[in-house]
């Protein structure tokens, strides 16, 4: 799948660096939101990972197929970053979702091993007072068994409320669920699917 680099926002007021509708990625630090959107593209080195959570500083957009650009945000909840370097990626991050016109969707990312936190509760609220479109993504799924897995997802959809098919269960690893949300970020950007990558 074609997928490039286009640019990043450091800074609220900066233009964006693409123009093609926009889709954002959201989750806490070490989540797996970049490694889950290079096995979106089929791209092992598009977004760059890290074992070191708070890699994300920036806005990072990336264009896909011509149709859509998947846009990387600074993940939240990195207790070791200096108080003033988190608000202002919680300041980057609200003025982005706020922007107008701004994203047409969100993919909330969450570790399925983990259990929700204040920050992703917050930044449902956020989502739901903004009435921004959102896609909810159990990340890291190749770590549970198939019970387990099967009590995370009916867990989190009581906890957020949401229906079941707005909440996928993804693993970068394995390439479990991705298609589904490839073709779910598709549909909120309002364009066909692009090609599978081949694995």
């Amino acid at each position: 799948m074609e997928a490039r680099f286009v640019g990043a926002v450091a800074r609220p007021g900066q233009p964006f660096p693409t123009t093609l509708p926009q889709v954002a990625f959201a989750g806490r630090s070490n989540a797996g939101k970049s490694s889950l959107l290079n096995r979106l593209v089929g791209r092992k080195h598009l977004a760059r990972t890290s074992k070191q959570p708070g890699r994300t500083q920036q806005l990072n957009f990336f264009e896909v197929a011509g149709q859509y650009a998947l846009v990387d945000l600074p993940g939240y909840g990195f207790a070791r970053a200096p108080g003033p370097e988190r608000r202002r990626w919680a300041r980057l991050i609200r003025w982005y979702l706020q922007r107008d016109p701004g994203p047409v969707g969100l993919v909330l990312l969450m570790d399925s091993r983990r259990d929700l936190v204040d920050e992703d509760r917050a930044m449902v609220v956020l989502l739901q007072e903004i009435g921004l479109p959102t896609l909810f993504a159990l990340t890291k799924s190749d770590k549970l068994g198939r019970q387990a897995l099967d009590r995370a997802l009916a867990g989190r959809r009581r906890e957020l409320g949401i229906d079941a098919d707005q909440l996928l269960a993804t693993s970068s690893v394995t390439g479990s669920g991705v298609s589904d949300l490839r073709d779910s970020i598709s549909a909120l950007a309002g364009g066909p699917s692009p090609t599978s990558p081949k694995p």
